[in-house]
This record gives structure tokens, sequence and C-alpha cells, in this order.
């Protein structure tokens, strides 16, 4: 059984990662096909990775909305000033989703009986890979190549996810405790610019 959340909640989700890939478009002074494609790619990436790895239906070409609403987003931001969408603001809601969507592929990916560390790993992927994508389309170093805090949010809300479903407790309790723990490490990190630290080498 797929985990259900409301619908209207996973499709605000969805809009605020289709939001930064037709901004990033929108910086990058590209055409409205090229804005769209990439707040499509942003919006649903990492959840198509996900269910062609863990043998589901991919989850947008199904929904009659997914798609619209990316092209909404899209849309939005051809005709509205780049000044709106100021970065703070789309940080925060990016680290709002970040939470929620590492939650949801952590819980479809157990409810498709994946283990669960190949399920976190899936959760991890459902919040980060459509970033990643997008960054790597556009050119720039994707969120893998740089050491702020990003992916590692995204890891820990999948693993609280995944600890609560192994333990038996309630989904209506993890669920929201393991997005809020995601949300406030990406925001420990936006806050006080967090990172891990790099690799260094000294030669004898």
């Amino acid at each position: 059984m797929t985990p259900a959340i409301p619908q209207l909640l996973d499709l605000a989700g969805i809009a605020v990662f289709a939001l930064t890939g037709a901004l990033l478009a929108a910086q990058l002074r590209q055409t409205f096909v090229t804005m769209a494609f990439f707040a499509l790619v942003t919006g649903v990436g990492g959840g198509s990775v996900r269910d062609l790895l863990i043998g589901a239906p991919v989850f947008w070409v199904r929904d009659p909305w997914v798609a619209p609403v990316c092209l909404g987003i899209a849309l939005v931001a051809w005709f509205t000033p780049n000044r709106w969408w100021n970065k703070p603001v789309l940080e925060w809601a990016d680290a709002a989703g970040l939470g929620a969507y590492a939650v949801l592929g952590t819980a479809k990916a157990l409810a498709f009986g994946v283990p669960p560390v190949p399920a976190v790993l899936m959760g991890v992927i459902t919040g980060c890979v459509g970033g990643i994508i997008r960054d790597v389309l556009a050119g720039r170093p994707s969120i893998l190549m740089r050491p702020e805090l990003y992916v590692t949010a995204g890891a820990l809300a999948s693993l609280i996810c995944a600890g609560g479903a192994a333990l038996g407790l309630a989904n209506a309790v993890v669920w929201p405790v393991a997005a809020l723990a995601g949300f406030g490490l990406r925001g420990a990190a936006i806050y006080w610019r967090l990172g891990l630290p790099v690799y260094s080498s000294e030669e004898g």
C-alpha cells in the first residue's frame, strides 16, 4: 500500500521544487521551453527515479495534476519579476520540501517491500535527485559537490522514518517528526552556513 499524503500538500511540495528549476532557467536567461523542462525535471525527477528503482508506476504519469502544476509554475515564473523570488524564501521552502519528500520516498519504498537501508536511500533520492538533475543540466556544481548540509538533511529524515517503521511506531507520529528533523537540519545549515568537512591530504 502506497503511503497517502494530502494531495494539496503533495502538489505544493512539487510546486516548490518546480519553482527552483524554473527560476534557475530564468537566471540563465533561457526560453520558456527550457524553463518548463527545468520545472518538470526538478519537480518530478527524484520521485521518478525512485519509482523506477522500486518497480512502482511512475507517480506523475498517471496523475492528472502533477505535470500541469509544474508547467503552470513555469508560466508563473516566466511572467513575474525575478526579484519576487528572493533566495531566502526559496531556500526555506526547499528545505521544507526536502524533509517532506525524503519521508515520503522512504515510506513508499518500505510500502513496496524494500528493506530499510535501501528504503532510506530511496528517500534521499526522492528529496535530492531532482535538484541534482537540474544543476547538471544547467552546468553548475550540484548539491552533491558542495559541502553544505543538504543531502545529509534528507538522509536524517529518511533514517528517522525507516527507524520508526522498524520499531512499529505510528506513521502519524513518525512522519511529521522525521520531516521536521530534516527541515530543522537543513534550516540550521542555511542559518549558520553549516557544512561537512572536506577531504584534505598532506603529502609526506
